[in-house]
């Protein structure tokens, strides 16, 4: 009994055996036995055919676009209690880009914010400490500059956002994860959308794109189909925090007039109306919907003259509120917010057209905007 067993388990080795040589002397579709030898053996390389319209513009906008595209570490300086050293902690980095040969540098005011330093390396490699030029939180653009020689520093042609179409050819150039020199295409999905900034002031004619933006894209170029800077890449919408389709970008015609306020001045200025309005939250508490809240009339200003009314206490302590502005020359002012971009458009010595609520009632008042604050 235990003889025949094992002749069975024998047989059934040998039968595996056979089966196993039969795999490796397979037949080809052909019927042709592959030898060993010959299948162990690199494949040959099939010929290629031509590049498409689509890649070669891809490849060229890449390679004429990347040498001006930096990548931006900012750090955090830091004492360590117990060996007294002062160590610098990587705070996070993102992306930039050349705006001139005097060494300008372009990214997001949320990449930089809270930094100590900052450094930016360019295409090449060569890594330079950077100084803050100026910063708009409000516009979510900050201006670094480095001592690099002209001949390193590439800039980018500037297009325009106005004459932008849906559906027209978008490409993004970044350091997504900290993989520098990575470039993402898609199409503009959408103009005119808003978003907010880091300092809760909406950020209006938004960019939206499909090209893929990370987390490290922040403060990229968003480029057209003739490598113009069209955007700066600034946030994405995903509830994972990672791609998820929809990107946002600055319009250049935003940032084209913001750096060079900052470049200037180290800030953006604004005509002063002559008065101080209630933050959103106090708005809020106070039950008032929409409108800018008069809190404050400055003495002397033209908003005095005009006989605008700030909101005070009477005798027993009640609040008497101010006037409510809630348009300037015919457009609506829905919050503080809006007040503020509304100013904007406007330069010291201009004459405004307010409409305010008082009491209730619509009154129109006219204010020539004071000096830049």
């Amino acid at each position: 009994m235990h003889t025949r067993l094992k002749t069975s388990v024998v047989q059934s080795l040998l039968a595996m055996m056979i089966m196993a040589v039969g795999w490796c002397g397979a037949q080809t579709a052909e019927g042709q036995r592959v030898a060993p030898s010959e299948a162990g053996r690199p494949h040959p390389v099939a010929p290629r055919k031509a590049l498409t319209d689509f890649e070669r513009t891809n490849i060229a906008l890449f390679e004429e676009a990347s040498p001006s595209v930096t990548y931006i570490t900012s750090l955090n300086v830091q004492l360590d209690f117990f060996t007294r050293n002062v160590l610098e902690i990587p705070r996070g980095t993102g992306t930039g880009f050349v705006w001139d040969k005097y060494g300008h540098i372009i990214t997001n005011f949320h990449v930089i914010e809270g930094a100590d330093r900052a450094l930016v390396t360019l295409a090449d490699g060569s890594a330079w400490e950077a100084g803050l030029v100026g910063a708009a939180a409000e516009k979510d653009l900050a201006v670094l500059r480095i001592e690099a020689p002209a001949e390193r520093l590439r800039p980018l042609p500037i297009g325009s956002s106005s004459d932008l179409r849906v559906g027209q050819a978008a490409y993004a150039i970044g350091n997504p994860f900290g993989l520098d020199q990575t470039l993402t295409t898609g199409v503009i999905s959408a103009l005119g959308r808003e978003i907010e900034s880091v300092a809760k002031i909406p950020i209006r004619g938004v960019i939206q794109t499909d090209a893929a933006i990370n987390p490290g894209n922040s403060g990229g170029p968003l480029l057209d189909s003739s490598g113009r800077l069209i955007g700066v890449n600034t946030a994405i919408f995903s509830p994972s925090g990672a791609y998820a389709g929809i990107g946002f970008a600055i319009p250049v015609d935003v940032v084209n007039w913001v750096v060079p306020e900052l470049i200037t001045h180290g800030r953006l200025r604004r005509p002063n109306l002559g008065v101080e309005v209630a933050p959103e939250q106090l708005m809020r508490r106070l039950g008032i919907e929409g409108g800018a809240l008069v809190i404050d009339v400055q003495p002397g200003s033209s908003a005095e003259r005009a006989g605008i009314r700030p909101t005070m206490r009477d005798r027993r302590g009640y609040i008497l509120l101010g006037d409510l502005i809630v348009a300037m020359d015919g457009e609506p002012i829905r919050s503080p917010s809006d007040l503020v971009l509304a100013l904007e458009k406007h330069n010291p010595g201009d004459v405004v057209r307010l409409t305010l609520l008082r009491d209730g009632k619509p009154v129109e008042v006219e204010v020539r905007l004071g000096a830049y604050r």
